[in-house]
C-alpha cells in the first residue's frame, strides 16, 4: 500500500497509528503504514507474545461463530472487523449457513476500502462505516437494514472491541445495541484483562494506545463483565479465550491469557 499524506484521497490519516492496521500487522497483513508498524513494535516490547494473541482471537472468533451459527443464529454484525482476513466471519458462518447475511462494521478507511472491494459480489455481506460509539449510526445504516431483520435473533460480535470504550461509555453503547436485539440474539466479545499480568507491561500497552484515536483499556474480570449486563453467558461463562469451547480440529496457538472471552445470549 502506497503511504500518502494525512488527508488523502480516501480520508487515511497516517500520522497517526489506526488500531485496524496495527491488528492487521499483527496478524501478518501488509495493509498498514511505517507510523502503525512502530506502534506495533513499542507494543511488542512489553506484549512480545501480541502475534500470537492475535490469532489465539481469531481462532475465538471462529469457534463462537460456528456456536451461534449451530444455535440457529443466521444474520451477524460484526462491529469493529478490521480487515478481511481469512476465516472472516461471513466466511465460517456461511459454511453452516450458506445464506448467513454478515454486516460488517468500521470506521478506518483502509477497511473500508478492502472491504467493499472484496465483497463485492457477494450479496449476503456488505460493509458499513460507523462507529461503535454511536450505536444508532451502526444500527440504523442503511447497509445494515439492507440486510439485518431485527425482528429476529442476531448474533453481534465485538471482537476486541469493548475495550476501547470507557466505563462511563459502557452503559449507553451496550445498552442501545442490547435493546434494539429481539430474544434469542447474541453478543460475544473479548477484551484484554489486567489478571495474572504485570503492571508495568499494561501500562506501556496502554501509553502506545493512548497516541491512537482509540485508547485501549485493560480491567479486571468484574469490569469485563458488565459488558454483558441484560445477557445470560453461556458455558463455560467469561473465561479467558483459550478455555472457550477449545476446538481440536480448529486449533488455536498457545495460550496467552491476556484476554478475556464470551457469548451472551439475551433472555
Amino acid at each position: 500500500m502506497p503511504e500518502q499524506g494525512g488527508d488523502g484521497a480516501l480520508g487515511i490519516d497516517v500520522t497517526r497509528p489506526s488500531v485496524a492496521r496495527m491488528y492487521d500487522y499483527y496478524l501478518g497483513g501488509k495493509d498498514n503504514f511505517e507510523v502503525d508498524r512502530d506502534a506495533v513494535r513499542r507494543v511488542e516490547k512489553a506484549m512480545p507474545e501480541i502475534r500470537q494473541l492475535a490469532q489465539e482471537n481469531r481462532a475465538f472468533l471462529r469457534r463462537a461463530v460456528r456456536y451461534m451459527a449451530g444455535q440457529g443464529i443466521r444474520q451477524f454484525i460484526d462491529i469493529g472487523s478490521g480487515l478481511p482476513t481469512v476465516g472472516n466471519t461471513h466466511e465460517i458462518a456461511q459454511q453452516i449457513i450458506p445464506d448467513a447475511r454478515v454486516v460488517y462494521v468500521d470506521n478506518d478507511p483502509v477497511v473500508l476500502q478492502h472491504g467493499r472491494a472484496l465483497l463485492a459480489t457477494d450479496h449476503h455481506t456488505t460493509v458499513a462505516a460507523a462507529d461503535m460509539r454511536r450505536p444508532a449510526d451502526v444500527l440504523g445504516h442503511p447497509e445494515t437494514v439492507k440486510l439485518i431483520d431485527f425482528n429476529e435473533p442476531v448474533g453481534v460480535l465485538m471482537i476486541a472491541m469493548v475495550h476501547f470504550l470507557t466505563l462511563e461509555e459502557r452503559a449507553s453503547v451496550m445498552g442501545q445495541l442490547r435493546h434494539a436485539l429481539v430474544s434469542g440474539s447474541h453478543l460475544t466479545a473479548t477484551h484484554v484483562t489486567v489478571d495474572g499480568h504485570p503492571a508495568d507491561a499494561v501500562a506501556q500497552i496502554e501509553t502506545v494506545y493512548a497516541a491512537t484515536p482509540t485508547p485501549i483499556y485493560f480491567r479486571e474480570h468484574a469490569d469485563v463483565a458488565s459488558f454483558f449486563e441484560g445477557f445470560d453467558l453461556v458455558d463455560p461463562g467469561l473465561v479467558t479465550i483459550d478455555a472457550w469451547h477449545p476446538d481440536p480440529a480448529d486449533p488455536a496457538p498457545a495460550a496467552t491469557r491476556w484476554l478475556y472471552g464470551g457469548v451472551g445470549r439475551k433472555p
